[in-house]
């Protein structure tokens, strides 16, 4: 079984027992949450959420720079009313810097020298930088909290970044 069968099979699971679909789009606790890919995370659990409470825009690394479209969204066209900006620890965008991932590109025959893949050194720093970001936007709400934090993949623990 290909990991697309695979896959199939656990939505034939999922759709058998599902119980959400009369949910409304707009997220029940109006929060919107940017955070990694990282397949060690799973929001819902991780942040104490269920299904339809948030929003939760995911990329790598947690980046507000590729999630600000979807804010805007979320907030002008859903009705949310507080970001959470999400990292982690050991997350891989602390791993390289642009540099190396263009390199790596260039050894296959791609060019990608105008994308900046985002990588970061220090993890907090990071999430001050993309609240900082945030809040340099015109084009998503500033009357509303935005709050940034870490989430440690070996605890579990989420912990507010001053």
């Amino acid at each position: 079984m290909d990991v697309f069968d695979r896959m199939l099979e656990g939505n034939r699971a999922h759709a058998a027992a599902f119980r959400d679909g009369g949910l409304p789009a707009p997220p029940r606790l109006r929060l919107a949450i940017v955070t990694c890919m990282d397949a060690r995370i799973d929001p819902l659990q991780a942040f104490g959420l269920a299904v339809g409470d948030a929003h939760i825009i995911r990329n790598a690394g947690g980046r507000v720079a590729e999630a600000l479209r979807s804010l805007c969204v979320s907030q002008q066209l859903l009705g949310t009313e507080a970001v959470a900006i999400v990292h982690h620890t050991g997350c891989g965008m602390a791993t390289f810097r642009d540099d190396d991932l263009r390199e790596r590109l260039r050894a296959q025959g791609i060019v990608a020298d105008h994308v900046a893949f985002l990588p970061f050194r220090d993890v907090e720093q990071a999430v001050r930088d993309d609240i900082a970001l945030y809040r340099a936007t015109p084009w998503v709400r500033q009357d509303i909290p935005v709050r940034g934090f870490v989430y440690d993949v070996e605890t579990g623990v989420l912990r507010e970044v001053e």
